[in-house]
């Protein structure tokens, strides 16, 4: 299964040639990032807001190749607060040849113990780590330890060319692991495997 990251919290997951995006952004809605230009089988949002939930940015395309993907959702909160504050949130968890991946959109509160369960074991972790409109670095590592994904992916930061002016850096989050399980990519994209080395991946962005 491969993870493309295209920018801020939107990805390509592909497998056996039929892809999904998840959380596409609206042109010239993220700072800094350009207009996506992609195409998949299939798009699922976490939410609706503009830097989420623009399906219109995706090309579908009926490649011929059977979705090899199952798709739970799970839903929760963009905020500590049941949604009175920014509304709900979807996890999306996709499994394919046993290979578990979830998708953590704009999450802003705690997982419960219920949630955690039907996660399950995950191979892989896309995580907002920002702060301010989702979880915190802090509260992010915190909410991963309770799942002890393989390869955690973090998402929704700013660097100095890209993001939000509100949300953190990414050091706020990788500073608060081991340097040893720091793996930096010079590529937008990740082969996650069946149980694959723990590390924190941080992919590079391309478009």
């Amino acid at each position: 299964m491969k993870i493309t990251w295209l920018g801020h919290s939107c990805f390509k997951i592909s497998h056996n040639g039929f892809a999904i995006v998840l959380d596409p952004y609206q042109p010239g809605t993220v700072p800094g990032l350009k207009d996506l230009d992609v195409e998949a089988n299939m798009v699922l949002c976490s939410h609706s807001h503009f830097d989420h939930g623009y399906a219109d940015a995706v090309r579908i395309i009926k490649s011929g190749a059977e979705n090899p993907f199952s798709i739970e959702k799970i839903h929760t909160y963009h905020d500590d607060a049941a949604g009175a504050k920014r509304g709900e949130n979807i996890i999306h968890v996709l499994e394919a040849d046993g290979i578990r991946v979830a998708h953590f959109g704009d999450l802003g509160c705690p997982l419960t113990p219920e949630q955690v369960a039907k996660l399950g074991a995950l191979d892989a972790a896309m995580m907002p780590i920002g702060g301010f409109f989702t979880l915190d670095a802090v509260q992010a590592k915190e909410e991963l330890s309770k799942l002890n994904p393989a390869v955690i992916i973090p998402m929704h930061y700013r660097s100095a060319h890209f993001g939000f002016k509100e949300i953190g850096e990414l050091s706020s989050f990788t500073d608060l692991f081991d340097p040893a399980l720091i793996k930096k990519y010079d590529t937008d994209t990740i082969e996650i495997r069946k149980d694959g080395q723990k590390e924190v991946a941080i992919l590079k962005l391309m478009n």
